[in-house]
């Protein structure tokens, strides 16, 4: 009998054991105890949604998905800083896609390629053709991952508009008239009266992009492959000709009619003025469109959409001086007028830093392919806090998806027909993409245009400042180097 209850017993203890071998490995997950550090922008746009997500993501993969948030002018220094003095206390990066560059040549970043191609789950090729390749791509390799899509477009009170027999801004000129034409005005029924343009001008934030868009349709007119930023010969900045100064001039003029305190105004702040139905017109990326149909917004049913205004008089390159337009100098133009849609920023997107743990790069790129899908990204973009706006072709072609989140089928179609529109556009402007462009454009070219709106200096002074500091990094970097990558970004 001994012998029988020590069997007995040996057995229970046996089973014991394998019960609590197996026990753990049928419900353990993934990515259990790996956490992974994500930089990015501290702000509900972005960091919140990537935030929101992080519990969903660590039920089914058991990783913790720690979203570190810091200024807009703070994310390419720590970002630089981090990975070259060797630190990588950040794993993985949401960025202004631009800036990869920088962080490719030193071989900070992953190659995605290998794990775009086998993810089924992303259906990469439902990702707009841009935001595959500018956003996404450098040299013939997948760097990133689009969780946006970015492009500045101009925002009018189409309730306004319509009543007064005004059609949207084709022209700056144009839009500066309508601007003046309901300054003043008190639009949103509270006694106070009202701003005919907000626009986003303080620096170190994001508003640089903005002169870039006004001088956008003066100098561009032969297609993508122009460029705006640099001649394709010589590297000559083309910053200090007639184009930039009536951009300089519409650019302070907008300010007639704006918030008195509109140069020290964030994006957020001038969103938070166009939903509280406080402002005629603005310029934007795309969250005004869905931010306009949120809870307590005054705009609802009231928001139109347009492609960038262009002009009618463009830079003869040989001369310096603003000409006419005609067919052979603006072969893209509608009746008249030279439009080239910038594609400011180009969408924040994810990137891996190779330096990281081999678990710690599963997660990450697991998380931010998880934030692509289209079960979470088509919630994502249609909802305003996010500051996630459409990048996937089925997000443009499923109205369902954005009437069901509040439009109505007429404000979608129009909004998503205005992305579509910059998107398509021959003549679509491609933000600079080559070595220390964080410098020529956040550095430099912010720093002086904010100096001439906050009348420190003219826009003679403003734009030799801009020529001086470009040709300094220039020559800095070797002009030679900086022209072959500039001309490659072209598609040269």
């Amino acid at each position: 009998m001994r012998n029988i209850n020590n069997l007995l017993s040996r057995s229970i203890a046996l089973i014991i054991g394998t019960v609590f071998f197996i026990v753990p490995s049928v419900y353990s997950k993934k990515y259990d105890g790996v956490t992974v550090n994500i930089l990015t922008m501290e702000a509900p746009q972005i960091k919140g949604p990537m935030v929101k997500r992080a519990p969903d993501f660590k039920k089914l993969t058991g990783a913790n998905i720690n979203v570190i948030g810091v200024p807009f002018s703070d994310i390419y220094p720590k970002m630089e800083s981090d990975f070259a003095t060797g630190t990588n206390s950040v794993d993985a990066a949401v960025f202004a896609p631009q800036w990869m560059v920088d962080f490719i040549e030193p071989g900070y970043f992953e190659d995605l390629t290998p794990r775009v191609k086998s993810d089924s789950a992303l259906e990469w090729d439902d990702v707009g053709y841009f935001f595959r390749s500018f956003s996404s791509t450098y040299g013939g390799k997948i760097y990133t991952i689009p969780l946006d899509g970015d492009f500045h477009m101009i925002y009018y009170r189409s309730d306004l508009l319509n009543a007064a027999g005004i059609s949207p801004p084709k022209t700056w000129e144009e839009y500066i008239y309508i601007a003046s034409r309901f300054h003043g005005q008190d639009m949103n029924g509270d006694g106070k009266p009202d701003y005919g343009s907000c626009i986003s001008k303080k620096r170190n934030a994001q508003a640089y992009w903005m002169i870039l868009s006004i001088v956008g349709g003066h100098l561009q007119t032969k297609g993508t492959g122009e460029g705006i930023f640099f001649d394709t010969k010589t590297m000559k900045p083309l910053v200090n000709n007639a184009a930039f100064s009536r951009a300089f001039d519409i650019y302070k003029e907008t300010t007639k009619y704006a918030p008195p305190n509109e140069i020290n105004l964030d994006v957020g702040d001038t969103r938070g003025l166009w939903t509280s139905g406080r402002c005629a017109l603005t310029m934007d990326w795309g969250d005004i469109g869905t931010l306009s149909i949120e809870k307590g917004s005054k705009v609802k049913g009231k928001t139109g959409t347009s492609i960038l205004p262009g002009s009618r008089l463009v830079l003869d390159r040989n001369s310096g001086k603003l000409v006419s337009c005609n067919q052979a100098r603006c072969p893209y133009a509608i009746n008249g007028v030279n439009h080239a849609p910038f594609a400011a920023f180009g969408g924040w997107s994810g990137a891996v830093n190779v330096s990281a743990d081999s678990k710690v790069k599963d997660a990450a790129y697991d998380f931010f392919s998880y934030m692509a899908q289209a079960n979470q990204s088509n919630k994502d973009v249609t909802v305003g806090i996010t500051g996630m706006n459409p990048y996937r072709i089925s997000q443009f072609e499923n109205i369902n998806n954005w009437t069901s989140a509040g439009f109505s089928k007429a404000s979608a179609e129009n909004y998503l027909g205005a992305i579509k529109a910059s998107l398509d556009s021959p003549n679509m402007i491609l933000d600079l993409r080559i070595p220390k462009n964080q410098r020529y454009q956040q550095v430099v070219l912010d720093t002086e245009v904010h100096r001439f709106i906050s009348g420190e200096i003219t826009k003679e002074e403003a734009m030799q400042r801009i020529e001086d500091g470009w040709e300094e990094i220039t020559e800095e970097m070797g002009r030679d180097t900086q022209l072959s990558a500039y001309r490659k970004t072209l598609g040269y």
